[in-house]
């Protein structure tokens, strides 16, 4: 595949030197590394690589909807890669999924959710701070998934109710015990839910509520990922690591 006009390109040198930029006609990149004309690109495979004026070797690769989410920019800590592989297998979603989301931050979430649900499905997503709106707008752009979303600047808790036949809910917010009945209301029978928690706290008063409202199959679960510097007769595990972001809660719906 070729390099376009208006193409997002990753530049690529090592794992912590690497950059999402939009190639544009005419233009130049700067970087400690050297200085990279998009002139000299546009036309080349994605996959191949230049070298800059200090001899540096750049390559040219098509960014991944991980690549978008780790060069977002970001208003609030957003969901990382390690959580979103499991909050997907774990409710359910896939392609075709109509899911609410409530609290929108910075979008990253959005955008994974919108990845995997296009184009048959949809993501409607809700969140009271319009400053996060827009940042999260600009990712989905970026990233090409603003097309699968429906962004709502309004408080759920003020209702939901024009929404229906919702596979997947997903609560990221300080309080999230608090929409659980209304998220319940259109929630699909046996749909998935998770809600994003900082805290053990948030844990606990989530799955009360939960219990309250009759949801089932609820877990709590921790999810830790740490890196192998792999290298001949001297690998070991890094001395830096992602440790805790988040702890998820998962349940289900039923009628009872």
């Amino acid at each position: 595949m070729k390099i376009e006009d208006n193409s997002q390109v990753l530049l690529f040198h090592t794992q912590r030197k690497k950059w999402l930029v939009n190639v544009e006609k005419d233009k130049k990149f700067h970087t400690h590394l050297g200085i990279i004309d998009f002139n000299s690109i546009i036309g080349m495979e994605f996959g191949q690589s230049v070298r800059t004026a200090t001899d540096n070797e750049i390559f040219l690769i098509k960014p991944t909807i991980h690549d978008f989410i780790m060069k977002s920019t970001r208003g609030t800590q957003i969901v990382y890669p390690k959580d979103l592989g499991f909050i997907a297998i774990r409710t359910g979603l896939k392609n075709g999924s109509n899911v609410l989301e409530i609290g929108t931050g910075s979008g990253a979430l959005t955008t994974f959710m919108a990845s995997i649900v296009k184009p048959e499905g949809h993501v409607y997503t809700f969140d009271v701070n319009p400053k996060f709106m827009e940042i999260a707008k600009k990712n989905l752009t970026r990233s090409g998934m603003i097309d699968y979303v429906t962004m709502n600047h309004h408080d759920p808790h003020e209702g939901i109710q024009n929404l229906k036949d919702i596979d997947v809910a997903v609560v990221d917010l300080g309080d999230p015990w608090s929409i659980i009945e209304q998220v319940k209301q259109v929630l699909n029978g046996s749909g998935g839910f998770v809600s994003i928690c900082p805290t053990m706290n948030q844990c606990e008063k989530t799955v009360a509520s939960l219990k309250k409202y009759g949801f089932i199959d609820i877990e709590c679960v921790e999810l830790l990922i740490r890196n192998i510097e792999a290298r001949e007769g001297m690998t070991r595990p890094s001395m830096r690591m992602i440790g805790h972001t988040t702890y998820l809660v998962f349940a289900r719906k039923s009628f009872s």
